[in-house]
């Protein structure tokens, strides 16, 4: 594992800002955050907190709906936790990297499994190109290019501070 010198902090401000543009034409009241785990659960549950929102964010797990379950299974993934209802809600759906865009699908799936929301916007710290899927996020805070056997870590210390690792994919 090797640091990359992507200032994770630098691109979380811009994430934040570009997530409150993102809730000002929705009632923040009919809004809410998912962070899908793990990378995205931090984040949303930091932007909550500086953004002030009422209530708590949900963390979404994309395990149970995702094409390689078999091979992955449960192992590495919390349980999905929405402390609201999703009918008729708008969900701005957080996450640290958007890839292939086969973990967005699988939370797709799994927030429908919940409900019906009004709306799903995607909002991601980095975007590193490369899609299999027609999906794209209404707001990347970088966009960045990466070998597909590279893939961008995000670590969260005690303090709560955002940095990036690149881990060659085994």
């Amino acid at each position: 594992m090797s640091t990359l010198s992507l200032d994770a902090e630098a691109l979380y401000a811009e994430l934040l800002r570009g997530v409150a543009r993102l809730l000002r034409p929705a009632n923040t009241e009919q809004a809410a955050l998912v962070g899908v785990w793990s990378g995205g659960a931090w984040l949303a549950e930091r932007l909550h907190a500086d953004l002030r929102l009422p209530g708590t964010p949900g963390v979404i797990s994309s395990a149970l709906h995702r094409d390689d379950f078999n091979e992955r299974g449960m192992a590495t993934s919390d349980a999905t936790k929405l402390p609201f209802a999703i009918d008729g809600r708008h969900i701005l759906l957080i996450d640290d990297v958007i890839y292939t865009g086969r973990t967005t699908r699988a939370v797709i799936n799994e927030l429908f499994d919940f409900g019906r929301p009004a709306s799903v916007t995607l909002a991601v710290l980095v975007d590193r190109g490369g899609r299999e899927l027609p999906i794209e996020p209404a707001f990347a805070a970088a966009k960045l290019t990466l070998p597909a056997p590279q893939r961008l870590a995000l670590a969260r210390d005690a303090a709560g501070r955002f940095t990036f690792a690149l881990e060659d994919a085994a």
